[in-house]
């Protein structure tokens, strides 16, 4: 048997487990198999006793907070020496998880996907999705995830990314909120928010989801820096349509806007069904060539839409064609 053969016959593989909020039942069978048939895991400690029951007779490689990059190179040694592991994350690997500065080691390394070490990334749910489903519906609509960490990211990034999302009104999860040593960075979204949001915009904020010491608080912007927030804690912001009814946090979806919900779901006059919104892109065009023809200047639409000035000149230099015209009717 040639050496190269050896090698590949010693590799190991690398799977990243996302295990969910922890708990078992909350874990995809296949990230309980990828645990069951690893020789080692390694993880942040409490992320290892989260699986306690799962990793029994195996190697355990327990790291603190900060050892992200020693875990993946743990990782990699291990598997290099014929070994399976799981190198797990709460949550999914892959959402402010393991999955990323793996492969920063692993392209360090030299390592590609033609490597005998092969790398499996298993999905889990995030924190986004586990507390959103404790407190009702909240992220029906567009919305996205911002860390407030700035051990590595610089702050003024953060900044500018709260305050982008904030005014494009999305639902936002912040993860990382506060910390022993990080207690302003919470204020500090709260002052950017609150400048495109109204002070009783609703919040949620879930501590530890799922798990032994769960804490659930419904808030405002305005108070939400005033609640007990902590690093186990994800909050959820929403945006200027959701709201908190019956204990539920609830952002809808815009049905409303073309359905009458209160007469059995007709079709709003101007609206039809399976089409887009009369606002929706063919409609706004419609208007905005329309305003710009009777007057309005290009840097008055992008003030009125909150548009940049150059996107509303390209859009009504471009010739374009009704799409229900030229494609027909068939829109799912």
């Amino acid at each position: 048997m040639s050496g190269i053969e050896q090698g590949a016959q010693r590799a190991g593989k690398i799977m990243l487990v996302g295990i969910g909020p922890g708990s078992v039942e909350h874990m995809t069978g296949r990230a309980r198999a990828a645990i069951a048939e690893a020789d080692v895991v390694i993880g942040y400690v409490t992320y290892i006793k989260l699986v306690a029951d799962l990793i029994e007779g195996k190697e355990i490689i327990r790291k603190s907070m900060t050892e992200e990059l020693d875990r993946a190179v743990s990782a990699l040694e291990a598997a290099r020496a014929g070994k399976k592991v799981a190198l797990i994350s709460s949550g999914d690997a892959g959402v402010y998880g393991m999955a990323g500065p793996t492969y920063e080691v692993l392209f360090q390394s030299g390592w590609t996907p033609d490597d005998p070490v092969q790398v499996e990334i298993v999905p889990g749910a995030s924190a986004l999705n586990s507390c959103a489903a404790l407190v009702g519906a909240p992220l029906t609509h567009d919305f996205c995830a911002i860390s407030l960490s700035d051990l590595l990211t610089p702050w003024p990034t953060i900044a500018r990314r709260l305050d982008a999302v904030a005014m494009a009104d999305f639902v936002v999860a912040l993860y990382n909120p506060k910390s022993g040593r990080r207690t302003r960075q919470i204020v500090e979204a709260q002052r950017l928010f609150l400048r495109h949001r109204r002070a009783d915009t609703p919040v949620a904020i879930v501590k530890s989801a799922y798990r032994r010491r769960e804490n659930i608080v419904f808030t405002t912007l305005d108070r939400m820096a005033d609640a007990d927030i902590g690093m186990l804690s994800t909050v959820l912001v929403g945006n200027s349509n959701t709201f908190v009814r019956n204990g539920l946090m609830v952002t809808p979806r815009g049905y409303a806007n073309k359905y009458d919900m209160e007469e059995g779901g007709a079709t709003r006059d101007g609206e039809r069904a399976g089409r887009s919104l009369s606002t929706g892109l063919l409609g706004w065009l419609d208007t905005l060539q329309a305003e710009h023809a009777g007057g309005a200047s290009i840097e008055a639409l992008a003030a009125r839409y909150r548009l940049p000035a150059d996107y509303i000149g390209a859009t009504l230099a471009e010739p374009w064609q009704d799409e229900s015209v030229a494609i027909g009717e068939g829109e799912a």
